[in-house]
């Protein structure tokens, strides 16, 4: 019986990392040696029938194909998302300007959050004490609150970070703000206004839970919130 030759496996190994950087540093050899090309023989990807490596390639080349359709098609599905939301910032923006005083903001407001963003029910907490005059709107949208009252606690951690929030909030944050109507809540958007939330934040609320996901992008969120307070501190100056 023939002993096997030591050694055997890594010399095979190293001799097919040579053709293959033979095959990398010269693409045009199957074209020129057609006859080699025609005698490869691969296994099939999808079944154990043997195909020619042109065959293969037709295969490699159809599925980068399909993923890069996929990707064009996402590509597509998420210009025309951000176009719509480029659309509904520009009616907020432009009902924004037409009011004359706050009563024309937060009647804008209510229009524009409930017609453009799916908006069920949504609260304008006011904790700047400059901007009281809101608190006496005959509005049950806007409340104000000063900054530091012990009821503002359970919103400590987001007036510190500064940031949107998506999803669901806490029960205390959702009862405090939505009262009664807290329990029909499914998803909330709470939008800091102001820098670091110093005028309050903006409250909005749907009952379908995957209205506001925790996965939405916020850039637009605080876009919102930049055009509310310039809305709010230009018609209470």
């Amino acid at each position: 019986m023939n002993k096997p030759i030591r050694g055997a496996e890594p010399t095979t190994q190293l001799a097919e990392d040579q053709i293959a950087d033979f095959l990398v540093a010269h693409p045009d050899f199957f074209e020129r040696h057609g006859a080699v090309l025609a005698r490869i023989k691969l296994p099939h990807q999808r079944g154990s029938a043997a195909i020619s490596l042109v065959e293969r390639q037709v295969l490699v080349l159809r599925d980068k194909h399909a993923a890069l359709e996929k990707k064009l098609h996402e590509l597509i599905e998420n210009g025309r998302a951000n176009d719509a939301i480029s659309d509904r910032l520009h009616r907020l923006t432009r009902r924004l300007l037409r009011a004359r005083d706050a009563v024309g903001v937060v009647a804008a407001l209510e229009t524009s959050l409930r017609e453009d963003f799916g908006a069920s029910r949504w609260v304008l907490l006011a904790t700047d004490p400059s901007v009281t005059i809101l608190g006496n709107l005959p509005n049950g949208h806007v409340r104000v609150v000063p900054r530091g009252s012990p009821e503002l606690k359970i919103f400590e951690t987001f007036f510190e970070s500064g940031r949107p929030r998506s999803g669901q909030i806490r029960d205390t944050q959702r009862d405090y703000l939505f009262g009664g109507e807290g329990s029909q809540v499914g998803s909330t958007v709470l939008i800091p206004l102001g820098e670091r939330a110093g005028l309050g934040l903006l409250a909005i609320a749907s009952h379908d839970t995957e209205r506001y996901l925790p996965t939405m992008s916020t850039d637009y969120l605080v876009r919102i919130g930049e055009i509310v307070t310039e809305a709010v501190s230009a018609r209470l100056a």
